[in-house]
Order: C-alpha cells, then sequence, then structure tokens
C-alpha cells in the first residue's frame, strides 16, 4: 500500500496534486492600503465575544490591496506563473486579547485557488473575486512612477457585484505603511462537526505573522474609497466609512512558515 503525501488535498503517491506545498511560503509583492474610521461598534460586531476592542482608534479599519507572487522552497512556481501570481483585496482591524493588540482579517477575496487554500489552513475567511489594482513599473507612460503626485487605483468585485474600489494619490514618503495592519494577525481556523449539532471539530485561536521581511520605502498620500454590498457579500453595511484617515503604497517580501496556537476550543466529536 502506498504512502499518500501532500500538505493539502488532493493526496496523492507523488504529493504533486496537492493544492498547496509544504510550508515555508515566500512572498513577493506590493501593498496599496486605505485606513479608515467606522463606528467602533461595527467592528465590535463582527468580532468574537472572547475578543475585545483595540484600546487606541477602536474604529479604525484597513482595507488593503495586494500584488503578490509567491513560492514555496526552491521556487519551481516562478517558472510557471500562474501557480505564483494573484491578487487579493482584504479588510483589517484591530482587536485586543488577554491584553494583547492584534490585527484582524475579517473579509478578503483572491483569485486563485491555492491562496484560498493556504488562506483557509492560516484562519484567513478567503473567497473568490475579481480584483485589480494599478501597477508600479519604472519606465515608460503607462505606469505612476513612486513621487508626489502618482496616483493609483484599484478595485475588487465578487459574483460580478463591485464591492469596492479607491484612489491613492501619494505625497511623500511615510515612516510607517499605517498602523491598522501593523501587529501579528489574530484569527480564528474552524471547521464544524460532519454531524450536526455537535460542535466544531476545529476551534481554535491562532496567531501569526511573517519572517525575514524585506520592506521598501512606504509612501503615503491622500485616499479616496468607495464600499458597497452585493446579496452575496456584506461589506459596506458591516464597516461603512465614516472617515478616511489615508492611504499608503509599499513594496514588500516575506515569508511565512508557521504560527502559534494561542487557544483550542475543538470539539473531540466526528
Amino acid at each position: 500500500m502506498s504512502e499518500l503525501h501532500g500538505f493539502l488535498p488532493p493526496l496523492t503517491p507523488t504529493g504533486k496534486s496537492a493544492l498547496v506545498p509544504e510550508m515555508p511560503w515566500f512572498y513577493s509583492g506590493t501593498l496599496l492600503t486605505v485606513e479608515y474610521l467606522t463606528d467602533p461598534k461595527n467592528v465590535r460586531a463582527i468580532l468574537p465575544p472572547d475578543l475585545e476592542l483595540a484600546d487606541e482608534h477602536p474604529g479604525a479599519v484597513a482595507m488593503i490591496w495586494a500584488d503578490w507572487q509567491s513560492c514555496s522552497t526552491g521556487g519551481a512556481e516562478l517558472l510557471d506563473p500562474v501557480r505564483s501570481q494573484y491578487l487579493e483585496a482584504f479588510v483589517v482591524v484591530r482587536c485586543k486579547y488577554e491584553a494583547v493588540t492584534y490585527s484582524r482579517c475579517v473579509a478578503i477575496w483572491v483569485t486563485k485557488d491555492f491562496a484560498i487554500g493556504r488562506g483557509w489552513f492560516q484562519g484567513y475567511p478567503k473567497k473568490l473575486g475579481n480584483i485589480a489594482v494599478t501597477r508600479v513599473f519604472n519606465f515608460g507612460k503607462a505606469t505612476p512612477k513612486l513621487e508626489a503626485g502618482a496616483k493609483l487605483g484599484a478595485s475588487v468585485a465578487a459574483y460580478d457585484h463591485r464591492l469596492a474600489s479607491a484612489v491613492v494619490t501619494l505625497r511623500e514618503k511615510s515612516e510607517t505603511n499605517g498602523f491598522v495592519n501593523g501587529h501579528k494577525m489574530l484569527h480564528s481556523r474552524w471547521v464544524p462537526s460532519i454531524t450536526p449539532g455537535l460542535g466544531n471539530s476545529l476551534d481554535q485561536l491562532i496567531s501569526m505573522g511573517g519572517v525575514d521581511a524585506e520592506l521598501g520605502d512606504p509612501w503615503m498620500g491622500d485616499a479616496e474609497l468607495e464600499l458597497h454590498d452585493s446579496q452575496w457579500d456584506e461589506l459596506k453595511s458591516i464597516l461603512p466609512v465614516e472617515k478616511v484617515l489615508g492611504g499608503y503604497y509599499r513594496e514588500l517580501g516575506v515569508t511565512f512558515n508557521g504560527g502559534e496556537l494561542i487557544a483550542d476550543r475543538s470539539t473531540p466529536t466526528v
């Protein structure tokens, strides 16, 4: 009898068909971020009961567009770029658990299935979407340059419905890339029991962050942001914009190689 291999299904004798390869995973890309304020009651409503609001700016939210190229050890995906390139748009709030402040992703859309698989493993609530963001190149007229006055746009849609669009006008270099997404992530990993009424077979609170980060100089500027709902996705209704704080752009590289189990409430059932 042969042994089956793979980090995530499908498992095969070779492991080549697995949706996601073994960790570590390496990422290179760009982040376009818009930070804004909503009523703290809206953030409270999207958090599990055992998490608290952040002490400072409890209603702060970040809407982030990422343009990623990623791979596993050996970089084979880079030579078949359909397996390495994807975009995502995600919403981050801050929260507190046992006196520690964390960032937490509460909504996210991506363009590839392997990104969904990795995300569910990490506790990101990933869904499939259509995403676009202005890319920055060094030459030609069909690109903004990283300079004062540069304009970058972004959008995300799901099931053919536009959910968010943004324009960021860069003003100057910044010391940070914002503050909302500046902590370790605190996520929930859960899977309901296959037997109805028997709780969650997997119910974990986990923390994680990247390592070996290489960070480009961040830029900051003014931002415009529009949010929408559809019959399949909630965004504007759960975290409406009260005041836009500003926008940021940064190039970066980071490695993910696991996280930390904070609390395990899993029910030992089938």
